[in-house]
């Protein structure tokens, strides 16, 4: 037994704390969520689990990763349907990404190919997060945003999975049977923080247009028509 899932889940829990207090996952589990923010992360979002889910198809009949390969997991199709619903059929020519997020598709691209069994820890920090907290923000996206049921969130629907509680004990156990070295389990929980950190540089460069939009919220909740002047109480 290899007690990698124990050692990833104690060994990101500071990263893992750090990725969700950056503005705008902090603004997101408040229930603020500006759409033009979160469709732009969206589209991060797709190039990250392409460049994943690519590099897995490639790597399932690798000795180790295959036993890591789970096409149930696939984000990919689900992130195509939501871009079409907030980009419109054209949105493969509208989306590209970002800085931060090329950064991390190339890192994810480095691993595949030179450290096949790194791409561990891109697999653990994505999927893990999407099914331990993906009804709760699907949840406040709906709510945030006006979204009808089923409407831009089909990211966090996993189809495939009759019962994701019990598959993240499945995956987790999959984890721990795997043969690797504590070298390479201490490898993996490394690269895995490096994974939340490029997380993070992804919510921050969405900052910038959520904070604006709040802050045109405010300007016009404080100054909506119809409340009466400082004059007019004076005499009410």
């Amino acid at each position: 037994m290899s007690n990698l899932a124990l050692k990833l889940r104690e060994g990101t829990k500071k990263a893992h704390t750090m990725a969700e207090n950056t503005g705008f996952i902090a603004c997101f589990l408040r229930g603020t969520v500006e759409k033009q923010s979160y469709r732009k992360l969206v589209a991060n979002l797709y190039f990250v689990y392409s460049a994943m889910e690519d590099a897995m198809h490639q790597l399932k009949d690798h000795p180790v990763m295959g036993k890591m390969y789970f096409p149930e997991l696939d984000r990919k199709a689900s992130l195509e349907s939501d871009l079409e619903f907030y980009y419109g059929a054209n949105w493969k020519t509208d989306i590209k990404p970002s800085v931060a997020t090329q950064d991390y598709v190339a890192e994810i691209n480095r691993v595949a190919k030179e450290d096949p069994e790194l791409m561990i820890a891109h697999l653990y920090t994505r999927y893990i997060g999407d099914l331990s907290g993906g009804q709760i923000l699907k949840k406040i996206a709906v709510n945030a945003m006006n979204l009808n049921d089923g409407e831009g969130t089909s990211f966090y629907e996993f189809a495939k999975i009759s019962d994701e509680k019990e598959f993240k004990v499945m995956y987790r156990g999959t984890l721990d049977g795997l043969d690797i070295s504590d070298e390479k389990g201490d490898a993996i929980v490394e690269e895995a923080n490096d994974a939340f950190h490029h997380n993070m540089k992804m919510f921050q460069e969405l900052e910038g247009n959520l904070i604006k939009a709040i802050g045109i919220q405010l300007f016009n909740l404080m100054t909506r028509r119809g409340r009466k002047g400082s004059t007019e109480l004076e005499t009410a």
